[in-house]
């Protein structure tokens, strides 16, 4: 077992079932004289019930039932009933639950009783004898259960985000200086491995351990909530700003300590970023927690940009305007994978000796409903932070050879692009994922060529060949996009296994009025033939750039003159008979 699963941080007298619930009774023989009976109620006022025993079973016996027998209609009960017994009390219809069944079922069964017989006690039955339990105890603790739930996480006892949102609220409304008012927004560096890695059950210890350690970091007065997944928030009041960093050192410092679980030694890191109230302006939009909480989460992506395991705030300087929209960019992510709000366009590629135009690349696309059209150069830098970089890869793969298979279907067989971030090669997954999903959908491995984005550095250049001179045996091609605008070099060439060189529209921007650019980009071309690589130039945008990659023999071109991204039932013809007049198949010409 876990060294960091020691401490219970779930509720105070958690109440598990029914017989956690219910007390102790008087267990009385059936042979009891209903006087003894009687007396023993008129004695104790406070008696609710007793449990009568006959012959191994029990039955409960109400001080109300009692009364109601022993005064009877006309007043002579008692007379009537001088020599009856506890075994003449017991009602035909005798009610008990077992002491195991959970609160919510005891409720259910309860409310399956006639109406008249809901609001008496409840006999329970337990390894230890008898109990019993009020109806209203049972309803009560399970209403108590049921707001403690709606207000903590479950797993680590921590008040959640809406009990966050509540005691924030309070506290801004109470604060007599509100400039005094501080967030931490903390993240777990490294999480995610550890989830890939070890099982959930690790990740949960994981983060049940790190909120012990939060709660021994902050003071009593703080509000420590799990906002989810592996992210956490404090909210500090009467704090300035050196009591607050000196709390965010802590959070790193207590995150950096290994856990320990099932014999390993795991490593994980904590990234903070930090916020006072007098940081941040008043939105109409936003609560001033939530636009507080907006601005400490953009404050810990800059501290995740740094290299993580720090503590970032941001200096208000014309800084926070784009860190707090990649903050807004990551909260709205999880909502955009639960509706499917991603999509894939499509722009095609000329083939600039056969006027083909089949082949495309699928460039993804992202519509939010509050930030509006998101551009990829915003998202998936934030998706490669937060690991949903591999979710989103997957099912891009997955629509990519679904919409291979429908066009081959169609009798248009048109070769397709897909992106792929240098993190997925580290992870090892592309080959399994992307073999897996041609072979389902019955699509030729040639159809698929992949891209893998030069701008990114391949951190582990070994592994990362290997898995793409696998894709390439299985037949599908490999191109290096945006080539020139990072870290590639001739010798990286040579050593990944290419098929195509994709020339960064950087280069290809003023060839037609600088001859040496026109001389840059040839050298690459020629370069790139020379080692048996097809050369596709990006971002042809005027007739004059296409005509003079013509002449560099470039052998395909891809750009605004061609076509702009769209959605696949509005590509262009696969063929063009005059190569040098793109418009004729749907590509507006720039103004």
């Amino acid at each position: 077992m876990s060294t960091i699963l020691g401490t219970d941080v779930g509720r105070d007298n958690r109440v598990v079932c029914l017989a956690d619930l219910a007390t102790g009774v008087q267990v009385i023989s059936a042979a009891t004289p209903v006087t003894e009976i009687d007396r023993v109620f008129r004695a104790d006022r406070q008696l609710r019930s007793l449990v009568v025993h006959d012959d191994g079973v029990h039955f409960l016996l109400s001080r109300e039932q009692v009364e109601f027998t022993l005064t009877g209609r006309l007043g002579y009960g008692r007379g009537l009933h001088a020599r009856s017994t506890a075994r003449q009390m017991v009602p035909e219809n005798s009610f008990f639950l077992p002491g195991t069944m959970s609160l919510a079922t005891a409720a259910q069964r309860v409310l399956e009783l006639p109406e008249g017989n809901r609001y008496r006690d409840v006999l329970v039955l337990t390894d230890d004898g008898p109990r019993v339990v009020s109806v209203s105890q049972i309803f009560e603790r399970l209403s108590a259960d049921f707001r403690y739930a709606a207000l903590h996480d479950s797993l680590t006892g921590l008040p959640n985000r809406r009990q966050l949102e509540e005691r924030g609220s309070t506290s801004i409304e109470d604060a007599g200086d509100i400039t005094r008012l501080g967030v931490l927004y903390i993240d777990l560096d490294g999480f995610k491995a550890i989830n890939d890695t070890f099982g959930h059950q690790t990740g949960d210890e994981i983060l049940v351990g790190f909120a012990e350690r939060l709660r021994h970091v902050i003071r009593p007065t703080d509000v420590l909530a799990r906002l989810g997944g592996d992210e956490f928030a404090v909210l500090l009041v009467d704090v300035d700003e050196g009591q607050l960093r000196a709390i965010a050192d802590r959070v790193v410092l207590g995150a950096s300590v290994p856990f320990v679980c099932d014999g390993h030694l795991l490593h994980v890191s904590a990234s903070v970023g930090i916020a006072m109230a007098g940081d941040v302006a008043a939105e109409q939009e936003l609560s001033p927690l939530d636009a507080l909480l907006r601005h400490a989460d953009g404050a810990m992506l800059k501290a995740k940009q740094a290299g993580k395991r720090q503590v970032a705030r941001l200096d208000g300087h014309g800084e926070a305007a784009p860190i707090v929209r990649n903050a807004l960019i990551r909260r709205r992510l999880p909502e955009a994978f639960e509706t499917r709000a991603f999509s894939l366009h499509y722009q095609p590629q000329l083939d600039l000796a056969s006027g083909d135009c089949s082949a495309v690349e699928a460039l993804l696309r992202w519509t939010d409903p509050v930030l509006g059209a998101v551009s990829p150069a915003e998202f998936i830098p934030i998706m490669e932070l937060s690991g949903d970089i591999h979710r989103i890869g997957q099912r891009v793969i997955n629509e990519v050879c679904a919409q291979a298979r429908t066009w081959l279907d169609a009798g248009t067989s048109r070769r397709v692009a897909v992106n792929v971030s240098p993190l997925q090669l580290a992870a090892r997954t592309i080959v399994p994922e992307l073999l897996e999903a041609l072979t389902r959908h019955g699509v030729p491995p040639a159809l698929i060529q992949v891209e893998i984005t030069e701008g990114a550095a391949i951190t582990d250049l070994p592994r990362a060949i290997g898995q793409l001179e696998q894709l390439r045996g299985a037949g599908i091609s490999i191109a290096l996009d945006d080539y020139g605008t990072g870290f590639s070099s001739l010798a990286l060439l040579r050593s990944l296994p290419l098929t195509t060189v994709k020339i960064d529209k950087t280069f290809i921007d003023h060839i037609d009025s600088s001859p040496a650019d026109a001389l840059l980009v040839g050298g690459i071309i020629d370069t790139a033939h020379a080692l048996g690589l097809t050369v596709t130039a990006e971002g042809v945008e005027r007739p004059c750039q296409l005509q003079l990659l013509r002449d560099l023999r470039c052998d395909a071109v891809q750009g605004y003159l061609i076509s702009r991204p769209v959605a696949p039932d509005d590509l262009p013809p696969t063929q063009i008979s005059d190569a040098a007049a793109p418009n004729d198949f749907g590509g507006p010409r720039p103004a």
